[in-house]
């Protein structure tokens, strides 16, 4: 045979040895099913999963609305259709519905968006009710105050607010309690912050006093700026608090703001002595979220 048939040959089939026999080994043209075969296996798989999480478990669903109704004081039926219009939309095991978010119908969803809503406001009712109880408690502290202060005819000389820090005490710091540029308190100064000491002094909160100046270029006197002499006015009544008043230093912190923090533009006529203050402020304990709610609720006490 010429050396073309060999080759042609050769080409057709390939030759091993097994055995000691030499064996022809054909070309599998059937290779091709095997990975047919397992592009079905995935896509079957795959069909199998998405028809799988497409499907809700409406018992353990039921049980989930009744569990929350009961927590929010409502009886275990109290969402719409009750326990046993689910199980029967169970047995239909119909498919989640996409456009509710949580499984079969859309009443479902409106159900849960209904207990979620009604969680948020009996939270936002405690925080309100907390809120206006906090504002008791101040109430009873000014009440305090108020006849300490009347006892030595000086019941004009504080004022009252309520933030989100808690119950502000404002002293002004007129002639009768600072001598101007200066931070020792005076016989009257000193009469007033006796008055709110007891009222503070028992209770649990701590306390903080802040300086302010006013925004006048009067001069400082014997301090740098009005930082230092802020700083040092309410350092005298933080010393005061504690040493006659008895509250625990822990409890206590002072800070000077200057002329940054005003009451008046420099423009308006009570400027001149109501910036001029220093302010005692009993800091309420309760949540952030509560203190915010501390204003309004004064505002309707």
């Amino acid at each position: 045979m010429s050396g073309g048939g060999h080759a042609a040959k050769a080409g057709a089939h390939t030759k091993h040895k097994k055995g000691g026999h030499d064996e022809e080994e054909h070309e599998n043209h059937e290779r091709w099913l095997v990975s047919y075969a397992d592009m079905m296996t995935l896509l079957m798989v795959l069909f199998i999963v998405l028809f799988a999480i497409s499907q809700v478990d409406q018992k353990k669903f039921a049980e989930l609305k009744n569990g929350l109704a009961v927590g929010f004081g409502n009886p275990s039926v109290a969402f719409e259709g009750g326990e046993a219009s689910l199980m029967e939309s169970s047995d239909s095991n119909s498919p989640m519905d996409l456009s509710s978010g949580i499984g079969g119908t859309t009443s479902d969803a409106t159900a849960v968006q209904d207990a979620v809503q009604a969680k948020e406001r009996a939270s936002a009712s405690k925080r309100q009710q907390a809120a206006a109880d906090e504002v008791k408690n101040y109430d009873k502290i000014k009440e305090q105050i108020d006849a300490e202060l009347a006892k030595q005819g000086l019941a004009d000389q504080v004022k009252y607010s309520v933030d989100e820090r808690g119950l502000v005490v404002t002293i002004v710091t007129t002639g009768i309690v600072f001598d101007g540029n200066e931070a020792n308190l005076l016989a009257a100064g000193k009469k007033i912050v006796d008055g709110v000491g007891p009222a503070i002094a028992a209770l649990p909160n701590k306390i903080e006093v802040d300086g302010h100046t006013n925004q006048l270029s009067g001069g400082t006197g014997n301090y740098p700026s009005g930082w230092e002499l802020s700083s040092a006015r309410a350092s005298a009544v933080v010393r005061m608090l504690h040493t006659d008043a008895g509250i625990a230093d822990n409890r206590l912190q002072a800070a000077g703001f200057a002329d940054t923090k005003p009451l008046y533009p420099s423009t308006d006529p009570r400027a001149e002595t109501l910036n001029r203050r220093v302010e005692v402020i009993v800091l309420s304990n309760l949540p952030a979220d509560t203190r915010a709610l501390l204003p309004s609720a004064s505002a309707t006490s």
